[in-house]
This record gives structure tokens, sequence and C-alpha cells, in this order.
């Protein structure tokens, strides 16, 4: 954004606001002169009517970005209620919450917000019960980007190009599908090579016609409509043949038919030896018909298709579900903070200047990206689109003002040779050197478009550089000596998945560092390129599993970063990255951008909500960066916390519920060998479980039972056919638990893995002596997504908890009460370890970290009351089960006050301002935290 204009906007509107006359012209000039929206009108609708009972009428409705604007005057204070025509007395808020009620489903607001022209409160429904965030029009000039989903980022045109894109993944796919069938060898490497060039040298035909590239529309078919059946398959190779030969070269006696196509280069038709199979009827019909007569090729994403194509030809990710690709909103979560919102702005600053303009332009074509990990190409390609759109943009004003161009033969300066790849599959190179012609083929008829003459595409003139190999073996200086930014969606394999060639990868690029096998393989990227960028200012960003930001992955990485000058300059926390496939995987991702050298502002990105950052650590928050390293015991003088018992056991011990009543009709002895075992689900709605616990059981009795007999086998084997030696030992004594950590105490219990969408981590307590209201309830190891408190309940003793819980014996209710408290919880939620998006509590990491407080006794006693207070109002409910009590939409008053006061009587022995944002909380629990390292 163009600062100086937000800045006239910020003056012009000071101290001014009148509802009835002001407001459109302010929300006209806010999207014309802070988001370059250049028709407003065309995008916001005034004076929308609503129904009531009456008829109403919303302020603003800006449809294609779903927002409701509820607009005051500027003496309004946007959180008093003002009385409505019905006698109602409603906030802005819920006036316009009440006209959002009123419309059809398909245009109810994502965002409501209500504005006094000097202040603009947002409300995101997606979090309906969240505070509003609040900006000041005084500050829009650096917060202008938290209002930026006032702009449609979903154009009409994207969404055309990918349903377009989709279709043609799918006709590309059955020809391939029909071709596959027709080779003698059909899974050979080299058939399976072969198919893949086909199958690009047909989409460019394709797409060549369509674009009227090859000179006129379906060419291509026409040709091949001139052949019969069994001669197509020579047809097809003639014309390879001849597109690969300069016009010049060519036999002068040639078919008139083949002399017509034009010379192609670039290295796409140089491969005489690819086996093209016998076409059926079929494939002709699919070639001819479905793929071109029937289909405009020309209006395709190349960034999109050119993901669904090599998903197409990649024989994993057909078998996977197919059809896999990285939206272009996705892209530009790494792209745009990284240099493209600058180069916009600084467009901005160019306008109406032939010098700044040429000057920009000129900086445009030699910007230098690397992808070393590019698979079909799509962030080359969205980049490349994106450069060419803004040197676009400078030739509309260049020739708006009647400014001779330099090279009359050709404007353009942005070229794909500017763009570097490495990618270890070979069909993944060829298609993203084909996305890239194509890329460069669409913004070439933009730009004829726009300087009013024709402009040859063909021969190619220009080159990619995609470098087939492994990114982690190759020197990437020797792909690309100069580049300017890094960018890249890097393979996601954990370290329990990586084939052997990884590990060894890995090995290799971590030398030297403790502890990297803890690693997801994507960080080998973040290694490299940190070596590549020393004494440079070159700017990286990736896409990554979100692992590499959480638990014990974080101190082996970040320190190596960190300790060589690596500064992260934006991120996005947590989110999940659809890959957008038919099978609908979904992967929980973080965004880092970081480099050595950056004086820009430091953004954190968190879902649609941006905020400045002083400086934004290793776990992606505003905090020093300060690395918490897993340790075995405890800071403070507090109880260990104890991993529960492991049965390692196959299933043996365990006897589900619809088991239960059979399993002792047919063996009623074993009822006293028989003990609760519980788990979230379990816990969460009431439901049964059970174990086998024959610790200290007579052999005698249990020779009499041949059901546990055989289950005992049963665990006898599964240990003995374990590669682990351990286990197998173990399978000496097949009655016992692998690991028998049962203590028959009072018991704090913590589970291992949470929702991350849950404020607090469920605690519970393990009583030796007592049963609340006559059930067996015990802490969930999983349990509903949607609670904002979970809840605590004593356990019979003789449960057994599984080694998926933790739990700290001999304790009291101050201990539950810290552990409970948002306090811990925002330690947690910062440094725990992630299964998916779910919490993952580790003692080593969490727990023992933990920077406990020293309280007085009054604030003991304090935390001590408000934490029995949470147990008070649970059982004030004995007929509702956990999940009853713990929906949000049902949750007790008397359940969330005593969560609220706990939390108030931590703060405050922590000496903590109650009004501290979670970040705050964690900014000053890592200082305490490094002052107990030391």
């Amino acid at each position: 954004m163009y600062k100086n204009r937000i800045k006239n906007f910020i003056s012009q509107w000071k101290d001014r606001g009148r509802e009835r006359s002001e407001s459109q012209p302010f929300w006209l000039a806010l999207r014309r002169d802070v988001y370059g929206i250049e028709q407003p009108e065309e995008y916001i609708r005034f004076e929308e009517s609503v129904q009531l009972g009456h008829k109403s009428f919303i302020d603003g409705f800006i449809d294609a970005t779903h927002v409701i604007i509820e607009q005051k005057s500027l003496d309004k204070d946007l959180n008093e209620p003002i009385k409505q025509s019905d006698g109602t007395f409603l906030t802005p808020y819920q006036q316009a919450k009440r006209y959002a009620a009123e419309l059809p489903y398909s245009k109810r607001p994502r965002w409501i917000i209500a504005c006094n022209f000097k202040e603009f409160h947002v409300y995101d429904l997606e979090t309906p019960q969240a505070k509003p965030e609040i900006i000041l029009l005084e500050n829009l000039d650096h917060e202008y980007y938290r209002l930026n989903f006032l702009i449609d980022n979903r154009d009409e045109n994207i969404k055309r190009e990918l349903e377009l894109s989709i279709k043609a993944g799918e006709i590309v796919g059955k020809i391939y599908d029909a071709i596959h069938k027709q080779y003698i060898n059909p899974d050979s490497d080299e058939s399976l090579k072969s198919l893949n060039k086909l199958c690009v040298r047909l989409v460019f035909c394709l797409y060549a016609e369509s674009a009227g590239i090859f000179g006129k529309r379906n060419m291509f078919r026409d040709y091949l409509q001139t052949f019969r059946e069994e001669n197509i398959r020579r047809a097809l190779i003639e014309l390879f043949k001849v597109l690969n030969i300069p016009t010049e070269n060519r036999d002068p006696y040639i078919e008139d038919k083949l002399a017509a196509f034009p010379y192609v280069n670039g290295g796409l038709f140089n491969e005489d030896n690819i086996e093209i199979p016998k076409l059926t009827t079929e494939i002709i019909d699919l070639l001819i018909h479905q793929a071109s007569e029937n289909f405009d090729w020309s209006g395709i994403s190349p960034t999109i298709f050119g993901a669904v194509f090599e998903s197409t030809l990649n024989p994993l990710t057909r078998r996977s579900g197919g059809m896999h690709y990285t939206s272009i909103e996705n892209i530009h979560k790494v792209i745009d903070p990284l240099f493209l919102d600058d180069l916009k702005s600084e467009f901005e600053k160019c306008r109406g200047n032939k010098k700044k303009l040429l000057a920009f332009q000129k900086k445009l074509s030699e910007l230098k990206f690397l992808d070393p990990a590019c698979g079909s190409g799509n962030f080359l390609t969205e980049t490349y689109l994106s450069l060419r759109r803004l040197e676009n943009k400078v030739l509309k004003e260049l020739i708006g003002a009647q400014i001779t161009l330099g090279d009359l033969n050709n404007p353009i300066e942005v070229s794909i040779s500017q763009f570097y790849g490495i990618e270890i599959n070979d069909f993944a190179v060829t298609v993203a050197k084909t996305a890239l012609w194509i890329a460069e083929s669409q913004m070439m008829a933009e730009t004829a478009e726009i300087v009013h003459r024709d402009l040859d595409f063909l021969p190619l003139k220009t080159y990619t550089n995609i470098e087939e190999g492994n990114a982690l073996q190759i020197d990437w200086q020797s792909v690309a000596p100069q580049v300017d930014y890094i960018i890249g969606n890097p393979p996601f394999v954990g370290k329990s998945y990586q084939t052997k060639l990884q590990k060894s990868d890995m090995a290799e690029v971590f030398k030297g560092v403790k502890n990297f096998g803890n690693l997801d393989y994507v960080a080998c990227w973040y290694k490299k390129a940190a070596d590549f960028i020393k004494n440079t200012s070159i700017k990286v960003a990736f896409v990554s599993t979100n692992s590499i930001c959480q638990g014990i992955a974080v101190p082996p990485l970040w320190k190596y970063l960190f300790n060589n000058g690596i500064k992260i300059n934006f991120a996005h926390s947590s989110f999940i990255w659809n890959s957008e496939s038919n099978s609908q995987a979904h992967v929980h991702c973080v965004i880092v951008g970081f480099s050595e050298i950056d004086n820009r502002p430091k953004l954190i990105f968190n879902n649609d909500r941006v905020t400045e950052a002083e400086n934004i650590n290793a776990y992606l928050l505003d905090a020093p960066n300060i690395i918490v390293e897993g340790r075995n015991n405890p800071f403070a003088d507090v109880p260990p916390m104890i991993v529960g018992s492991c049965p390692t056991d196959g299933g043996g011990f365990i006897i589900e519920a619809d088991e239960y009543e059979d399993f002792i009709k047919r063996e009623p002895a074993a009822v006293k060998f028989i003990r609760p075992y519980i788990g979230s689900e379990e816990f969460i709605n009431n439901k049964k479980r059970y174990c086998l616990w024959l610790k200290d059981a007579d052999p005698a009795e249990l020779r009499k039972m041949p059901l546990i007999m055989k289950r005992i086998e049963a665990v006898k084997e599964f240990r003995l056919s374990s590669k682990k030696e351990q286990t197998r030992r173990r399978a000496q004594t097949p009655t016992l638990f692998a690991e028998d950590r049962y203590i028959e105490a009072d018991s704090i219990f913590m589970p291992m893995v949470s929702s991350e969408r849950r404020q607090y981590v469920p605690i519970g307590f393990v009583d030796s002596k007592t049963i609340m209201n006559n059930k067996s309830l015990f802490i969930p190891i999983r349990s509903s997504c949607n609670r904002k408190y979970i809840p605590f309940g004593h356990v019979d003793k003789n449960v057994i908890v599984s080694n998926l819980a933790s739990f700290i014996p001999n304790t009291d209710n101050f201990l539950f009460g810290v552990l409970i408290s948002s306090v811990h919880m925002a330690w947690m939620r910062a440094i725990a370890g992630r299964l998916k998006s779910d919490y993952s509590y580790s003692a080593t990491i969490v727990y023992n970290t933990f920077p406990f407080c020293t309280p007085t006794e009054n604030q003991r006693q304090k935390i001590e009351l408000t934490a029995q207070g949470i147990l008070n109002a649970r059982v004030l409910y004995p007929n509702s089960s956990l999940a009853d009590l713990y929906d949000e939409r049902t949750m007790p008053p008397e359940l969330r006050k005593a969560h609220q006061a706990n939390d108030k009587a931590v703060m405050k022995a922590y000496g903590f301002d109650l009004k501290m944002t979670e970040t705050e909380i964690v900014a000053e629990l890592m200082k305490m935290y490094a002052a107990f390292a030391q």
C-alpha cells in the first residue's frame, strides 16, 4: 500500500463523520484510496433492505467478501446500546447481527464491522464469543492490513480458471489411462517415462491450438482428422518431428498440413525415441472430441493445472487420490509478504512518472527466484504470473500516458528465465517447464491487448531453468548462482516415515548438529537455505509442517538457525494446508519467512488476522528468541509427572464394552482380573472399556480360564513377532503390562493429546479413596474440540490408565489449580508438540520446563479454593455427561465462573496484569524460564 495515500485518507476524515450524509463517501474512499479498488461502487451496496417485521436497511454490504457494515456518527459509542424503532436497545454489532440472521443463508456475513468513522470494531462470526478487533482510523497507515478481508480475493476469473484446470486434469487422466493400457510393458520405467512425455506433448498441442499459438484454432484437431485411425500414430510421430525443426531447415517437399505448424523449440519435442503405442478408437475420440473440439484450454490456470497435471502423471499421487494441487490463495500466503506486497507498493509510487516506471520494470526483470523443491512449478508459475501482471500495469501506465516504449518488437522484459527450480521427479520437471510456457503464453496475450500489437510466442525464446535432481545433494549455487528469493513447499515426511535415502540426506545436511533425528524431512531445506543465504540479502519463505516450530523439534533446528544469524521476518501460525486432492488429505502447516537482514515490520498471520511483532521466535510468537529444551525433572519443587502404564499387547489385554458381558458369561471367574480401562471417548461420554490386569494373579487360577489363557498366548505371540529385542524379551512375562506404572495414590492426570480448539487441556484426579457420583470418570486422551474448559473427575482406584496419559502422584488442589489455569495453558500452547493440530502434552517439554511461581501463603490458599470451586461446579449436574457440561452452548455458568476465578487467582500469584494477552504471558514465562535455565 502507498502509505502517503493512506495518510491523506486519515487526514481527510479526521474529526469528520455524519452518519446520514458521509457514510457512503467514507466507505467508497476507503476502498478506493486505501485498498486500490478502482471502481469501489461496484463491490459495495448501501441501504440494502431487510425485513424485521418492519422494513430496515443495512448500512453497507460487501457481498463478495461477506461483510456487513453498521455505520454510526462520530459521536456514537460503539459499545452503547441504541434504541431501535421497535423499542429494543441494541449495540451496533447486535443490530447488524439481527440483520444478518434475516438474510438468505448464502448471503450470511462472515464479518460484521461497527464503525463511527474514528473506530472500526471488527467481529469475526467464526468466533462469535470473541471480543472485537478494534482498529483506530489514526493508526490505519500501519494497521491497514487488518482490514484486508474487505478486498475480494476470490475473483470470479480465478474460480473459472480453477474449474477449467480441474476439468483439464480429468481429461488428461482419461487420456493417460487409455494410452497406458496400450503399452506392451505398461508399468516398466521406460514405458511410463514415454507416456509422461507423450501426455506433456499432447497437452501442449491442445493448449497451443486453443490459444492460437499454432496460428489458428483447432489446428491440431483438424490435422488429426485428415488421417484414418490406423495412421494417427504415425501422424503424431511426424508432427512431433516437424515441431522440433526450424522452418528454414525443413524438407522443402513436406506436406502442407505439416508445414503449416510453427517451430516450437524449448526442447519439448527434441527426443525421437519416446515410445508411442497404437492409438485406439477410444484414444482418438478422447483427443479429437473431448480434449480438442469440446474443450477450451486457453483459460486454464497454469499454476493449478501444472500441479493437477503432475499428479495425473505421478503413479504415487494417482494411487492416493489424484488431482493434488496447492491453491493460489495458499501460494500467495508465501509470496505476498515475502516480496509481492512491497512490489505492489513500489508500483503505486511510480504511477505517472515515466522514469520511475521504466526503472521499476527493469527491476522486475532482474529479480531471480529459486524453488529448491519445485514439483510442478506452481510457486514459480504463480510468481511469474504475478510479476508479469505488475509489468502489464506498468505498460498500461506508459501506454495511457502516450509514452513510446523502448523496444517496439517486444516491450516485455520479465522472463521465465528468471525462475530456477530443483525437482527430483523427471515428470514433474517436464510439467513445470510446460506450466511456465503456458503462463508465458497467457501473459503475452494480455500484453498484446495492452500495447495493441501482435507478439510472437513461438519459437520459444526464453528457457526454463528447472534442474532434475535431489535438492539435498545438489549445490544450489550451481543451479541458481544469483537469486533474490527462495520459495516453496518442500516435502513433509515425519521422522517415522522417512526412507533410508531420506535419512541419509538428513544425516548429511545436519552433519555436526545434535538431535536432528527428531526433525521432519522439511527441516533440511531450512538448513540448506540458511547456509546458502549466509552473508547475503536473500530472503526465504517455506511452507512446512507445524512440527518444526513445536516441542522437541525446536532446539536442533532453531538453535542452529539463530546462531547463524537467521531472523524470522513473518510467519503464518498453524493452519490446515489443504492439498485440494480427491482424497482431501489435510496437513497442518506453518509458513516461515526468514533472512539475515530485513528491516521491514515483522508480521504474524493467524487465520485472517495480522499483528505486528517486535520479534518472532521459533514458536512463531512475539517473544524473545528463547528455546525451551526438554528436561528429565521439573525446575520447581513439585512432584514428578509419570507416563501411564503401557500394555504392548496387540490388543490382547483389552476388552471392549460390547465384549464384556459375553466374556464374563463364558468366563465368570475372570471378573476379579478385569479392571476399567478408560480413554477420552469413555471419559467424555461415560462409555465403558476394560482390560485384563493379571499382576500377582495365581497361575493355577489362570490355567483354569481358557479365554484368559488364549489372550495371554496372543500377547506372547505379538511380542515375539516384534522387531525390537526388548519387546521380544517381554514375551517371557505375557501376563503383565510391558510397563507397569500403576500407583495407588491421589494423583493429577494429564492427557497427552488434546484438541487445539480447546482452551484448556483436560486434567483430572485419580483418588485412592473416593468415587464421585458412583461414576468412573477419567481424564480424556481426546475429547470434543468445541469445549472451552475440560472436566476433571475423581477416578476409582481400580482404573487402569494407559500410556496415553501422564499422572502426578501425591499432589493437591494447588498444583491442579496452577496446571489447569490459563497461564499454564498459554505455556503449553506455545511449546508443546502437535499431532496434526492437536496439542501433544509432554512432561519433558511442557511440565518439567514450566516456570512455576512462588506464591505467598494467601495466594496458595486462594488457588486451592478456586481449584475446589471447579470441582464443586461440576458435581452440581450429576445427570450430565462431561460432553454435556463442556459444550460451549450448554456449559453451566457456575463452571465457567469457577474457571475464570481460578485464572485470576493464578495470574495474581504470578504478578501478571489481568489484561495481559496470552502472547504477553508467554513472553514473561520465557523470561522466567531463561532465568531458571541459567
